[in-house]
């Protein structure tokens, strides 16, 4: 359940308008390769995870593989993304929760929401899984629906529609109303959608089974994308024109409901939203919180961080949480400067992860295959060439940000960050190697 509700993010319920806007009804392939890539990344992944099950995930496996630098590097850039990303969801969420009650400030809503999910991460690991369980739930229970009553509409049998047929997806400007500039402005909004299915493998770690639990998640992961992702864009291209402004106003998924004429969609749709903003909030705060443990208990990190209670790392959980709280101060004291920079040094970041997920695989799977083959219970498709292909991917996506002026500044920021750290990094190794 976690990892099918790690699929649905806010970014699909509500930024995955401005996409739309970008690529017209192209946008279903932008969703289709993008998606194709994360499967990919998804599967270098789950093989060295299924292997080696470990909390730190993706930096521990970089550590093993290219070096303890690696692992210092993208360990903690991933740390600052989650981190950052708990700060963008408690605002959004605060905004939810104002617009229902007006005349409370929102400031108060993002402490009752940090102060809740950090609370629920210090209890115990249960904790987590059973919010996420029913968060889960209820987001995959309303895309499902969402899902059924626009195939219903499209087939012209939904009471008070007709069948639209294909006038949508080739009127007003064809199927790439903005060329091959805006096919590429639409890839880039949904790489980004697909953000936070790292997750998963460091919540495997502390599992009953995560040989088992890593392998079902990666291995159902085709269809989950193609379903959710792919089959949204689909059906919302199909049934109202690409340049409604309600697209990009209300939200792709609440403007074909009120096409529909479906009642009170705006407001179950902001319900829908809120879940998953506090959803990801309480696995970012999760995955945030492990990951830096991890960090400290491989030596790369404050020592202070490393102590556990009850099985949880509940310093390393405040701390997170505490820098997530921080990230929505400055979005109040310095909103287009230090709070900017943040979100431009994390802009990238996700891509930095899957290309060093890449290269450990790269280098883990001959390892794997010369000394432990029996640890290879999920297997890289096509190796090496898919992954391989997966890097180029990464690669085409990095310059297509950097001929856009507005993910430009994103890239250099992120790059900035992750030199930085790769940097002090090797300088920590290197201190290490003499003492």
């Amino acid at each position: 359940m976690i990892a099918l509700g790690g699929v649905i993010g806010a970014g699909l319920f509500v930024g995955s308008g401005a996409g739309i806007a970008a690529a017209g009804p192209s946008i279903v392939v932008a969703y289709a390769i993008s998606g194709l890539l994360v499967m990919l990344v998804m599967r270098m992944l789950g093989e060295m995870s299924a292997a080696r099950p470990a909390s730190g995930s993706f930096s521990v496996h970089a550590e093993r593989a290219i070096g303890p630098w690696a692992g210092f590097a993208v360990g903690w850039l991933f740390w600052v993304l989650l981190c950052v990303g708990v700060a963008v969801e408690a605002i959004g969420a605060a905004g939810i929760i104002s617009g229902w009650l007006p005349g409370t400030p929102s400031w108060l809503w993002v402490a009752v929401l940090m102060a809740v999910f950090c609370g629920s991460n210090l209890a115990a690991v249960s904790n987590f899984g059973e919010f996420e369980f029913w968060f889960a739930a209820l987001k995959i229970a309303a895309i499902s629906l969402f899902l059924i009553v626009c195939v219903l509409a499209i087939c012209g049998v939904l009471p008070g529609t007709h069948a639209p047929g294909a006038a949508d997806l080739t009127g007003d400007g064809g199927f790439l109303p903005k060329g091959a500039n805006g096919l590429i402005v639409g890839l880039l909004a949904s790489v980004f959608a697909y953000g936070g299915l790292e997750t998963v493998t460091i919540a495997a770690a502390e599992s009953r089974d995560p040989v088992a639990g890593v392998g079902r998640a990666v291995r159902t992961a085709m269809w989950r994308i193609a379903v959710f992702y792919v089959g949204s864009m689909a059906v919302i291209v199909t049934l109202i024109p690409w340049n409604d402004p309600a697209v990009v106003g209300h939200g792709p998924y609440v403007a074909v409901l009120d096409h529909l004429g479906i009642p009170g969609a705006g407001r179950v749709m902001d319900v829908v939203i809120l879940v998953a903003l506090m959803s990801a909030m309480n696995a970012n705060i999760y995955g945030a919180s492990r990951m830096a443990y991890s960090l400290v208990d491989r030596g790369q990190g404050p020592r202070a961080l490393r102590r556990t209670s009850g099985g949880v790392p509940r310093r390393a959980v405040v701390a997170s949480s505490a820098f997530g709280f921080l990230a929505v101060l400055l979005s109040y004291w310095w909103p287009t400067t230090v709070f900017s920079w943040l979100l431009n040094m994390v802009g990238a970041a996700v891509l930095v992860v899957w290309a060093f997920i890449a290269v450990a695989q790269l280098r883990t799977r001959r390892r794997l295959e010369r000394e432990e083959p029996h640890r290879l219970v999920v297997r890289m498709w096509a190796y090496p060439y898919l992954t391989w292909a997966a890097l180029a991917g990464i690669g085409v996506v990095l310059v297509l940000m950097a001929r856009q002026p507005d993910t430009r500044t994103q890239l250099y920021f992120t790059g900035g960050a992750t030199l930085a750290l790769a940097a002090a990094g090797y300088l920590r190794q290197r201190a290490g190697r003499r003492g």
